[in-house]
């Protein structure tokens, strides 16, 4: 008899189908949250992984997979989702989910998939390398950097103020640089360096003709940048340390941003005595 281990935060499908895979001849452990299955896959074994895609958050599922493959390397797993394009996304992530199965779930498949999963050897298996955030923003600095330079781009507001591509991203590859070194050494302030990057950029943007609230606009898009490069490494991500890395990734712009505003609402009051 086959363990399958499902975490899906909808009660309604939970229940319906664990009661269809157990009439079928499974032994299923239903769980709820990402904390419950993590606690599953610490105590029990399991012989299939199906998760949701998004338990509590958007991409959670992708968090529980992970720790399955790092746990029970073996085990297959499977994401179901409700969003028919996700095969998509998928393609990025193949080495790692085995398939998917979209709601309404063909129970059917679904049956015949499970009754035919093999453990993979695990050789085959690639290995899952765990990185702190702050490894992923240095190792993609150039794809967030090009990613929110073309969001700046085509935001109505931003784009008011006419900016070379050299003007608009001259202080982002340090910035991000500074926000990789706090997310590793947790200080409790922003560094010299971090604070000179943003003091620079302040200045700059109010040279340049911004409004204050366009500043404000950018750390958006830099943070919205940023969360979706984390949500694309998912699977690689230490989970371990994600909580609080983020918190000092959320704080460094912050930082950034508060140091930024200063710096422009000092060189204003210059420009206009």
């Amino acid at each position: 008899m086959k363990r399958i281990l499902f975490v899906d935060d909808e009660a309604t499908i939970r229940l319906t189908l664990a009661a269809i895979l157990t009439k079928e001849g499974f032994d299923v452990t239903a769980v709820a949250s990402v904390p419950e299955a993590l606690q599953a896959i610490q105590t029990d074994q399991f012989d299939i992984l199906l998760s949701d895609l998004n338990i509590g958050q958007p991409g959670d599922g992708f968090t529980v997979v992970s720790a399955m493959r790092r746990v029970q390397p073996r085990t297959p797993t499977y994401i179901l989702t409700g969003y028919p394009d996700f095969e998509n996304a998928l393609a990025a992530i193949r080495s790692q989910v085995d398939d998917f199965f979209t709601k309404p779930v063909d129970v059917v498949k679904l049956v015949q998939t499970f009754r035919g999963a093999l453990p993979a050897p695990q050789h085959l298996r690639h290995p899952v390398s765990a990185k702190k955030i702050s490894t992923i923003i240095r190792e993609n600095r150039e794809q967030v950097v090009e990613s929110w330079a073309a969001r700046c781009s085509a935001n109505e507001e931003l784009s008011r103020v006419r900016l070379s591509r050299s003007e608009l991203v001259e202080h982002v590859p340090q910035l991000l640089l500074e926000i990789a070194d706090r997310i590793e050494t947790h200080p409790e302030g922003a560094s010299e360096t971090a604070v000179e990057v943003a003091v620079k950029h302040g200045i700059s943007r109010c040279r340049q003709g911004y409004a204050l609230p366009m500043l404000l606009v950018e750390a958006a898009i830099l943070e919205k940048t940023l969360s979706e490069l984390m949500q694309e490494n998912l699977l690689s991500i230490e989970i371990s340390t994600l909580i609080p890395d983020l918190h000092q990734m959320s704080d460094a712009i912050n930082c950034a941003v508060e140091t930024a505003v200063r710096a422009f609402l000092q060189q204003f009051s210059e420009q206009n005595r």
